[in-house]
């Protein structure tokens, strides 16, 4: 069985973390095939939204795998630290949209590949968190970094030095969810969610998440100028045109990504 499970539809790609006895945790052949299959991702024209989930229905990732661990030499747990590293920080910059849609447990690694996603939709069921410390051991695939920038270092703190696990519905009102739909119409609502986008011109979906993620890391100043730059790379574009013709017509514009 394949570790990770991938497919198109039309311009939306679907990857699925394909262990469902092992409640989709992180082996190192799991985590090697995710980088593989990000990477083809990302010089993909024709994928315009990503989803990340997991198979089965108990769990998106319950983070890494804890019985392969043990077997582990400490120069192995260093590899797999490094390639999970490197694994979400490839999907954190992968210049489509992400949405991570968590259909059960999201733990350790599991929680930290749904932060390095741009948005987190949840089953209400679901139970998420940085459990790590409880573990002896410190978030080590982004979480340390990623959750404070997302809902700031106190609650980040609190999170994570005491290990909580929080409920779907406490995520949301932490910040750390976009949104929260019953079990039924997870895959539906996600859907509609990246129909939105889908929607929408495609470079133009790329660049503002270009200018938005690399100018929360610069002063105003300096965002600003990344903004105009992303801007004006939409110039040129036939999208631009094409909507400018729609707009007069009254229609919905045909974008090629071109």
């Amino acid at each position: 069985m394949e570790a990770i499970r991938y497919e198109q539809n039309g311009n939306l790609a679907i990857v699925t973390l394909n262990r469902p006895d092992s409640m989709n945790a992180f082996n190192y052949e799991m985590l090697r095939d995710l980088g593989h299959i990000a990477e083809s991702i990302r010089i993909n024209p024709d994928i315009r939204v990503v989803i990340f989930t997991g198979s089965g229905e108990k769990a998106f990732s319950v983070g890494a795998d804890l019985k392969e661990r043990k077997t582990l030499t400490e120069q192995q747990v260093k590899r797999n630290i490094y390639k999970i590293g490197e694994v979400f920080s490839t999907i954190e910059n992968l210049p489509q949209p992400t949405i991570a849609m968590m259909n059960g447990y999201a733990f350790g690694g599991g929680m930290e590949l749904a932060l390095a996603c741009d948005f987190r939709i949840a089953a209400d069921h679901v139970v998420l968190g940085l459990t790590e410390t409880s573990l002896g051991i410190i978030p080590g695939a982004g979480g340390t970094q990623r959750l404070p920038r997302l809902i700031g270092e106190a609650k980040a703190l609190e999170l994570i030095l005491t290990a909580r696990r929080l409920k779907a519905e406490e995520a949301l009102s932490y910040g750390i969810l976009t949104k929260v739909v019953s079990e039924n119409s997870l895959l539906d609502e996600t859907g509609k969610f990246a129909d939105m986008m889908l929607a929408n011109g495609p470079i133009a979906l790329q660049q503002a998440k270009f200018a938005i993620k690399h100018g929360m890391n610069a002063d105003l100043h300096t965002g600003l100028n990344i903004e105009r730059k992303a801007y004006e790379i939409t110039i040129p574009t036939e999208d631009r045109v094409e909507a400018l013709i729609a707009f007069g017509e009254k229609r919905k514009p045909m974008f090629k990504g071109k």
